[in-house]
């Protein structure tokens, strides 16, 4: 097997592709992406047949920003009889991996294989117990496995491949499963509540996420992202010259100032997150969020970066190594990462974090 496949958004293939070869290139592994338009998948083929394994081995998952999952794959198996679909797949499997700790039977995120999904969903059982019999699966899942992956692009034609607990997405088909609150002023609420998830660590959730923390959104009308903030108990200013939802001025946690977002600034000394989803030009907006964090106005920032048209990899890029020299250059410290999210669309979520210990005599002032 010597080819990784990378799951993204529909549409995005090109920036996915562009990503993968030059982040393989900075680890010496060499190839070329295949590149369907709208097919929601990319795959790279390696010239080096051992090359595919050590990549997903050494590039950090969480470093991509295009990619919703990322896999080792061999050659596409077509025509399986279904009388048999079995067969073929396992016998691919066999000398590749053993007692893996999990099976995903997948597709791209289109709309027509969508249609596939209700056939995997019957598939999997089948396929599980066939696997286990020939000890390549484990008879429990586990999260120390391997994890199996059958991506079927159109009836009886599929990749089949592995993918590394340890360097890899948790959910099927790298998508998240969030229910949209019914109380929540709008739709944009799910990619603040996605940027969480991502961003930071469930275990940390307790600390950097606490009830009493103080809040900016800027850009914040009508409330979508002010509302998880409250839901976490934060106390909020919502900085936006439009109205906010009547149900989050309620809760007595948020004060709205009617200001404009890029003059804003902080009227206390322990604001942990600045939030920020304001339709702006994405060069614009990083200069602002880059002023919150070399000023100390914010501890930690969520922001969106609105993308252009063409050569978006590039940009996105671009500024995200801007930023990170800027920054450092004044001598401050960063953590800094950016995805592509599921609840994205034309833009990608970004999130920056001062690494800075001055920070723990501030939040004592809470």
């Amino acid at each position: 097997m010597n080819k990784v496949l990378l799951y993204c958004r529909q549409g995005f293939e090109k920036e996915c592709a562009a990503e993968i070869t030059a982040r393989a290139t900075e680890l010496n592994v060499f190839g070329f992406a295949r590149v369907k338009d709208n097919s929601g998948y990319v795959l790279y083929e390696c010239y080096q047949y051992e090359d595919a394994d050590r990549l997903i081995r050494e590039l950090a998952f969480e470093t991509l920003i295009f990619a919703r999952q990322m896999c080792v794959v061999g050659e596409l198996l077509k025509n399986l009889p279904p009388e048999d679909r079995i067969t073929p797949i396992v016998g691919m499997l066999t000398g590749v991996v053993e007692k893996a700790g999990e099976l995903r039977v997948e597709v791209p995120d289109t709309n027509e294989a969508k249609e596939l999904l209700k056939f995997c969903r019957k598939f999997t059982v089948p396929l599980r117990a066939a696997l286990r019999q020939e000890n390549l699966l484990l008879n429990y899942e586990s999260t120390k496995r391997p994890v199996v992956h059958i991506f079927f692009i159109a009836p009886g034609t599929c990749y089949v491949g592995y993918s590394y607990s340890n360097n890899n997405s948790p959910l099927f088909m790298g998508i998240p499963r969030l229910r949209f609150p019914s109380d929540a002023p709008s739709r944009s609420t799910l990619k603040l509540e996605e940027a969480f998830h991502v961003f930071v660590p469930a275990d940390e959730w307790d600390e950097r996420l606490a009830s009493g923390m103080y809040a900016v959104d800027l850009g914040a009308c009508p409330g979508g992202w002010t509302y998880q903030l409250v839901k976490r108990s934060m106390m909020v200013f919502a900085v936006d010259n439009g109205p906010m939802a009547p149900s989050l001025m309620e809760t007595g946690q948020v004060t709205h100032l009617q200001e404009d977002g890029f003059r804003f600034q902080p009227p206390r000394n322990n604001i942990s997150w600045l939030v920020c989803d304001m339709v702006e030009k994405p060069i614009k907006v990083a200069h602002l969020m880059m002023r919150w964090i070399a000023n100390g106005w914010c501890r930690e920032a969520i922001f969106n970066l609105k993308l252009p048209m063409k050569k978006r990899y590039e940009e996105v890029t671009q500024i995200l190594s801007m930023m990170e020299s800027s920054l450092a250059e004044q001598g401050i410290n960063i953590q800094i990462r950016a995805r592509h999210l599921y609840h994205d669309r034309e833009e990608i979520t970004v999130h920056i974090r001062r690494i800075w210990s001055a920070w723990a005599g501030r939040l004592d002032e809470r």
